[in-house]
């Protein structure tokens, strides 16, 4: 029998390996803030990963699909493995943005690692599919928000809108550009962060890709999913300028703990709606949960070493 050219072991080490350098090459090239000439560059990787995972999620070629998300999931990988020091400095020395970012690569390199175990296997997974298309559908629409001039426009309509609602209730409320202010005192400036884009963008990416879903059905997810959230981000907006304005040392209260909470609780409430509409997601998420139970050389050489007993 010819011996493997390439031999299982070896080539499952690589999406550990890859990962690794990619990260010690974020680490140490892309400090913040990042020049603006490699910002001007970044979304190169960035657009290249998404399109390589629409193609591969979208066409129907078999082996083909599954080298193009490969592909497409080392290059969106590489594009997060250069901000783990922006999300850490640039958001007030946020561990936690920073850690996710840097276990989100290691995440999709075994999402690459599981294509390619299934083109190895001549497999089709469906939940692989999936959730390449809803990176690639929510990336796409959240970057060319973010990076175009939508993203001031949006802004600053939020702003408006949060502004204009608060008022309503209390009154002595104005806005100037992204800034909220209550009596003539500026009290929050409105960031991209503020617009609710990536929950929304979420649902999309989520609902889109699902190929066994009807049209109206998916539309009428989108509905009862968007909607709420662009309107209920609005009244968190205006909840924490009413109980910063006379206090604003409970900014941090008042924005991380009561305003990140109720969103996700939100966002939870929502998705358990979406469920009951569209059950497919669940389906989906739940194949997804169960993709270690493949049990290939990954999964078993992590069973010998990490949890053999003792």
């Amino acid at each position: 029998m010819e011996r493997e050219k390439y031999p299982e072991g070896t080539i499952t080490s690589l999406f550990i390996i890859i990962p690794t350098v990619f990260i010690i090459i974020g680490l140490s090239f892309f400090p913040f803030p990042i020049n603006e000439e490699m910002k001007a560059l970044l979304p190169i990787p960035l657009f290249a990963g998404l399109i390589l995972l629409g193609l591969g999620s979208f066409l129907k070629k078999e082996g083909t699909t599954n080298k193009l998300k490969i592909a497409g999931w080392g290059v969106f990988a590489f594009y997060w493995s250069t901000q783990p020091n922006t999300l850490y400095f640039g958001e007030g020395e946020d561990f936690v943005n920073a850690f996710l970012c840097i276990a989100g690569v290691y995440v999709l390199f075994y999402l690459a690692y599981h294509e390619w175990l299934s083109m190895r296997r001549k497999e089709s997974i469906g939940c692989l599919n999936w959730i390449a298309g809803a990176s690639a559908i929510a990336g796409f629409i959240y970057f060319v928000i973010e990076l175009t001039p939508l993203a001031p426009w949006l802004i600053e309509a939020v702003a408006v809108q949060s502004g204009g609602l608060l008022n309503i209730f209390i009154g002595n409320v104005s806005v100037q550009g992204i800034g909220i202010y209550y009596e003539s005192s500026r009290i929050v400036n409105i960031i991209f962060a503020c617009t609710a884009v990536q929950s929304m963008v979420i649902f999309v990416g989520m609902i889109l890709p699902l190929s066994k879903v009807t049209l109206k059905r998916k539309m009428y997810g989108l509905l009862i999913t968007v909607v709420p959230i662009y309107f209920l981000n609005l009244i968190r907006n205006a909840l924490i300028v009413h109980l910063v304005k006379d206090d604003p040392g409970l900014f941090f209260m008042a924005h991380n703990v009561i305003g990140k909470g109720g969103s996700l609780l939100a966002l939870v409430i929502l998705l358990f709606i979406v469920i009951k509409i569209v059950p497919e997601v669940f389906d989906e998420i739940i194949d997804l949960t169960d993709l270690p139970k493949r049990n290939g050389p990954l999964e078993n050489f992590i069973k010998k070493t990490v949890w053999r007993k003792k």
